[in-house]
């Protein structure tokens, strides 16, 4: 493939017809499939899957007649290869569902290139062997609400994360984000991405501890200028992890 095989799912022509045309303008994109709502989508899907050229990501509208794109996002992810999802719409409050179903970005109407490009550059960053011949790790992101306008925060610019019942504050090199996620949900989802539960209600990146200090059987860690304390039961297994860290970037 010379790039990305997508489809966009909009009920409003006009709308579809615009962002199908700004997909196609993108050089990373090599096909571009259309539909006018969610069982349209699903039967192109299965064709394609059928035919051996399954779709890498679809760009979604939410509030359509039928089957809706939140519901339709579930669908996709049952799917055997599931194709990465962007939801593309009018409306700001459906940003949890979009993390919910690991969206990777919410783009609002009317959709900006420079945002579609950044949409388009973080599906690439998720497929592995498609766009050129560089791989790049899955970068997760989460929706955050700055002065009405919601953006996306990715789990590499987050330092840590405080617990604040069921919600989570990430915290980030110029600033800190509420967001209405568990602390529990983070540490699943973000195992893989270098973090590590260190105490009933925090949850670090590891690649961003600057220290670790141990005093009378007390163990904290130093993010930044903050001090992290680090439960009795995570010490051993943050100071292994932190040795084999060390010993791997020595010997390379």
């Amino acid at each position: 493939m010379t790039g990305l095989r997508v489809m966009a799912v909009d009920d409003e022509q006009p709308a579809l017809e615009d962002l199908a045309y700004l997909l196609r303008a993108d050089p990373r994109i090599g096909d571009v499939l259309t539909a006018r709502d969610g069982a349209a989508a699903l039967k192109l899907l299965d064709r394609a899957m059928a035919d051996g050229r399954p779709v890498d990501a679809v760009f979604l509208d939410i509030r359509m007649r039928g089957l809706d794109g939140v519901v339709l996002g579930r669908l996709l992810t049952q799917f055997s290869r599931p194709p990465k999802v962007v939801f593309v719409t009018a409306y700001e409050d459906h940003a949890v569902d979009a993390f919910e179903l690991k969206a990777e970005d919410y783009l609002l109407k009317p959709v900006r290139p420079d945002r579609l490009a950044e949409a388009i550059r973080r599906v690439c960053a998720g497929s592995t062997g498609i766009v050129g011949d560089r791989v790049e790790h899955d970068v997760d992101t989460i929706p955050v609400e700055l002065g009405g306008v919601t953006r996306f925060v990715t789990s590499n610019e987050v330092r840590y994360v405080e617990a604040r019942g069921d919600y989570a504050r990430l915290h980030t090199a110029t600033g800190s984000h509420l967001v209405r996620i568990p602390l529990a949900a983070l540490e699943e989802r973000w195992a893989s991405a270098g973090f590590l539960r260190v105490h009933r209600s925090h949850l670090v990146a590891v690649r961003h501890i600057d220290e670790l200090h141990i005093d009378s059987g007390k163990c904290v860690v130093r993010i930044g200028d903050t001090e992290i304390p680090v439960s009795r039961r995570h010490t051993r297994e943050l100071r292994d992890l932190l040795v084999r860290r060390a010993r791997k970037a020595k010997s390379e």
